[in-house]
């Protein structure tokens, strides 16, 4: 048995003396005082794990004691002791915060169950708020990797946005992070305690997504045969994450609509609409407002949708952030499949660097993984990378644009590829060369001509 502490608080010596032997005898380390003034003295002192308390003493009652030791230990159960037939005062110490009440005259045996379950479940809350604040910390704004300045907009997007509870919309290609950006919302924003619930509409046919996302009644269908709450109800007072929302059909967009609107559904099979609280974060690798232009997505759920938009950044466009990925992906792959490397070979990061990444930062970690596997004498080398040739060498996407009939000024192309790469290399002229793939020389000569 853990070696849980109890601190036992009562003005008659007879009843503290039998709470004594009775909790000694079931394993616990006991502390006796008779008074709150006594006990809040020794509260101080001593880390405790349950405290038990009458309400009736002199020079401070238990519900003062309680009041005090809610403002430095909210989480420590508190099981109040009170007289028969006075059953309003235990009901007053449970609303300023006592777990659990015991009537005069009790069974030593109840006491001890009594006692037992108060442990059992401060232990279980103390693990999950735990392991809630570890999952927080893989949360933080620092792990969204890259010290370019598309990143850190980024991470100060999300920073902006989690103190509120608007609804966001992040677009951008698939493996940029959509639902990692998504948890760090939640997991730093005011609903952190309450579920992150994600959803992808593409991964269901629409009329499994629908009982999915709003649940059934019994007897809604074939094979319904209880009730079952949707992933929505799942989420109330917490982020409802709704991914590749730009798959969901036209009648499970009025539906979602809905939801935005008056924060209420209605499950399959039934005909009261039930009320939930919860924060709407949106995604889709699909360009929604192209997808309104061509009838198909609704224009009104895209403007409700689109209150906070977040657009992520394509890895091939924030070259300088592949080392970091990689140094990140290398330390966390060598602890998953348990095989040290100590380095990667300088031509090997060349080429990492020079790929496209179609598939991102996903990509980029399925490579690494692969690559650990394969690799000897801790040293990742090129001929350890395996990559997609006719990607590699294809002209990135975003060249491919339409030519205006009316024309364009080369000029103002140029321009804007130079400033474009400036950025990306935050300001550094000779990476700002290399990505364009010219001399610094021929560069510096380019900016003097457009004035930059």
């Amino acid at each position: 048995m853990k070696d849980f502490r109890i601190l036992i608080v009562d003005d008659e010596a007879k009843l503290r003396r039998i709470l004594q032997i009775v909790l000694s005898d079931a394993g616990y380390t006991i502390d006796t005082a008779e008074n709150g003034k006594k006990a809040w003295e020794l509260f101080q002192i001593h880390d405790y794990s349950l405290v038990i308390t009458d309400l009736i003493m002199p020079v401070m009652d238990g519900l003062e004691l309680i009041k005090l030791i809610r403002q430095t230990a909210p989480d420590i159960p508190i099981i109040v002791i009170t007289a028969y037939g006075s059953i309003e005062s235990a009901v007053n110490a449970i609303k300023v915060g006592a777990y659990d009440y015991i009537s005069k005259p009790f069974e030593n045996e109840e006491i001890k169950l009594i006692v037992a379950k108060a442990l059992d479940f401060s232990t279980l809350k103390n693990e999950n708020t735990t392991l809630r604040k570890a999952i927080q910390v893989g949360y933080e704004y620092k792990n969204f990797i890259g010290n370019s300045s598309q990143i850190e907009n980024i991470r100060n997007q999300v920073l902006e946005v989690a103190a509120t509870s608007s609804t966001v919309l992040i677009q951008g290609e698939s493996g940029t992070g959509k639902e990692l950006i998504a948890r760090m919302i939640h997991y730093n924003s005011q609903r952190a305690a309450a579920p992150f619930v994600a959803v992808n509409c593409g991964a269901f046919p629409e009329s499994l997504l629908e009982s999915e996302l709003f649940g059934f009644e019994k007897g809604a269908f074939t094979g319904a045969h209880k009730k079952k709450p949707g992933k929505l109800e799942q989420a109330n007072r917490g982020t409802f994450f709704l991914d590749e929302v730009g798959d969901m059909s036209p009648d499970l967009q009025v539906k979602m609509l809905r939801v935005l609107e008056e924060k209420s559904f209605e499950s399959l099979g039934s005909t009261k609409s039930s009320k939930v609280d919860t924060r709407i974060i949106a995604a889709t690798n699909k360009n929604l407002k192209q997808q309104v232009l061509e009838g198909h997505f609704r224009m009104d759920l895209y403007y409700r949708l689109n209150v906070y938009p977040i657009q992520t950044i394509p890895l091939r466009e924030h070259r300088v952030d592949i080392p970091l990925l990689v140094e990140r992906f290398v330390s966390i792959l060598d602890e998953e499949i348990g095989k040290k490397i100590e380095s990667v070979a300088p031509e090997a990061m060349d080429i990492l660097q020079a790929h496209n990444w179609p598939g991102n930062v996903r990509e980029l970690r399925n490579c690494l993984e692969r690559a650990i596997i394969v690799c000897k004498e801790g040293k990742i080398r090129p001929s350890d990378l395996v990559i997609d040739q006719d990607m590699f060498t294809s002209q990135p996407s975003y060249l491919d644009l339409p030519f205006p009939a009316d024309g364009i000024s080369l000029e103002e192309v140029e321009k804007t590829l130079l400033v474009k790469a400036l950025d990306m290399a935050d300001g550094n002229q000779s990476k700002a060369a290399e990505l364009l793939k010219i001399s610094r020389n021929t560069l510096r000569y380019r900016l003097e001509k457009h004035q930059i």
